[in-house]
């Protein structure tokens, strides 16, 4: 099992997704073994580092994570476009436009992760949850297409989780939920994905 977040990006000091997977890890009793890194929230690196670990420790289910700032809700996101469109410079200073992921790669990838399932766990732990039809065109959706990518055609299961701010650190004004209900949605949603193998069914859709 191969548990990623990010680095701080965009002159913040904190990203509660790199914060909550190193507690995960600290906290994980299953008898899976769980493999946690931070990625660095660049295009370049987050792609190479995802290749690595996944060279170097064959993981059947791959659960990346990233901070949405903005989001009220903990949001499995269902597809990874193959397009790379930064709306500010990443922590290397590149900012791709209309440049694809991966060249010659599919449009997109669903993710293989039970996503409906995700969002019905954590739910079901009174923390807010959505499953989300967009990771953006940012570092984030470059990570999950990546991986998807990287292991299409594979048993591995692999996606992605979007967290929002975590309440001890946000910046004022935004939308949070405490660090403690972040770090517990993910050790449900690393939890569902190495036990469910079927999706729940159910509406998981939104209009925008």
């Amino acid at each position: 099992m191969l548990l990623t977040g990010f680095e701080p990006f965009a002159g913040d000091t904190v990203n509660p997704s790199g914060d909550a997977v190193r507690v995960v890890a600290d906290r994980w009793t299953g008898s899976e073994r769980l493999v946690a890194d931070v990625l660095p929230v660049t295009f370049e690196g987050a792609i190479a580092r995802m290749a690595a670990l996944l060279d170097e420790h064959r993981p059947d289910v791959v659960v990346a994570t990233g901070l949405a700032g903005g989001r009220h809700a903990v949001t499995p996101e269902r597809v990874a476009v193959n397009l790379a469109d930064a709306w500010l410079p990443d922590n290397a200073g590149a900012r791709p436009q209309d440049a694809p992921v991966v060249e010659g790669g599919p449009a997109a990838y669903f993710a293989t992760l039970p996503v409906k399932a995700i969002r019905a766990a954590i739910g079901g732990a009174d923390i807010p949850a959505a499953v989300s039809h967009t990771a953006g065109t940012f570092v984030c959706n470059a990570t999950m297409y990546a991986a998807l990518h990287a292991t299409a055609g594979t048993s591995v299961r692999a996606g992605f989780v979007h967290v929002p701010w975590a309440a001890e650190t946000a910046p004022e004004g935004m939308p949070s939920l405490p660090f403690d209900e972040i770090v517990d949605a993910l050790m449900i949603a690393v939890r569902v994905c190495l036990d469910v193998e079927v999706d729940a069914t159910g509406p998981g859709g939104s209009v925008s």
